[in-house]
């Protein structure tokens, strides 16, 4: 048997190690690996992993004896689901690895950002003490209005601490929420995107990528938000258009972001579009980190293989992720 795992700047030693005591032949490649070397190594391939690296429909194609893929995380969009199921391979991914730890890093951006952090942290390590100044003032979480934008497992966790935990207003967007279902997370339903991010101190963004919500954050939506207001966003970079969000924080409409994804990733100190966002105190910018805990990794290595097995030996796969289009699929698969 022959794995080929994509991305391999992103070392998951445990999954490496389980694959090869089976006596698997894994071949890690790059994560900026191009199309036709990859189409190269997958050619022999039993089984594909990857994380971020584009699993098009060439590739699929030119893995005569693929069998499986497997996203070790969540996000399926850069797999052409499309291709395998034309060729009944099976695809899936690990969804509830880190939703509690992805949650917990969207609200400490939140809290970082109410209490100015980062900035207070640069001065102590360059002066030794600070005393009390009106720029140094932070705000409370505790009677502010949090928006939540995507009402799925994330954001019902961010639900949980923001209301029962800080005792914050809690408001929610997600098309595909029934109120009633909100209510029983603390909380209220909007109808109206624009119409909520207007009430919100605090935004945070846990919706999925898709046509519809691509850019959803838009100039006409952060033109809605207080002058004020903080935006997290630990989901997806393309949600929001980034020249839009970068010009609003230049003009000083918003009052803070905190971002860990961007449409083009890595992020770069010059010529990436959020560049003029590096330095300011207003501004944090994470790695796309905010997954990574031993807690959440032990949960990705165990489901990870667990799955890579059942495709191994031959076995439905089980799909837990209730995104439609792997629940679509009807070929070697389970759904849990």
């Amino acid at each position: 048997m022959k794995a080929v795992r994509t991305d391999r700047e992103l070392e998951c030693p445990d999954i490496d190690a389980g694959l090869r005591a089976r006596g698997v032949d894994l071949v890690t490649l790059p994560a900026d690996i191009p199309q036709e070397e990859l189409m190269r190594e997958v050619a022999e391939a039993d089984l594909l992993l990857m994380c971020y690296t584009p699993i098009t429909a060439p590739v699929i194609a030119a893995a005569r004896r693929l069998k499986g893929i497997v996203k070790y995380g969540v996000g399926i969009d850069a797999i052409d689901i499309p291709a395998a199921m034309a060729r009944g391979i099976p695809v899936v991914n690990v969804p509830d690895y880190a939703q509690e730890t992805v949650a917990e890093a969207a609200f400490a951006l939140m809290i970082a950002l109410a209490r100015r952090l980062p900035e207070i942290g640069r001065a102590m390590e360059r002066d030794g003490w600070l005393w009390p100044e009106p720029r140094w003032l932070g705000r409370d979480i505790a009677g502010a209005t949090v928006g939540l934008i995507g009402m799925g497992k994330i954001g019902r966790s961010m639900a949980r601490m923001a209301s029962a935990g800080f005792r914050a207003r809690v408001l929610g967007f997600d098309p595909h929420v029934e109120a009633s279902v909100m209510a029983g997370h603390g909380v209220e339903k909007a109808h109206d995107l624009h119409a909520m991010l207007r009430q919100c101190d605090f935004v945070s963004l846990h919706m999925a990528l898709s046509p519809s919500t691509r850019h959803m954050i838009d100039r006409a939506a952060l033109a809605c938000m207080k002058p004020s207001a903080v935006l997290v966003n630990v989901s997806r970079g393309a949600l929001v258009d980034e020249t839009a969000l970068v010009e609003a924080m230049l003009a000083g409409r918003l009052g803070g972001v905190g971002l860990d994804v961007y449409e083009e990733e890595p992020l770069a100190k010059t010529g990436h579009t959020l560049s003029p966002l590096f330095g300011r105190p207003d501004a944090i910018l994470l790695p796309h980190l905010a997954f990574f805990t031993a807690e959440a990794m032990q949960r990705l290595t165990d489901d990870t293989l667990a799955r890579c097995f059942e495709i191994l030996d031959g076995k439905p796969v089980e799909i837990r992720s209730h995104d439609p289009r792997l629940r679509a699929q009807e070929s070697n698969v389970r759904f849990a």
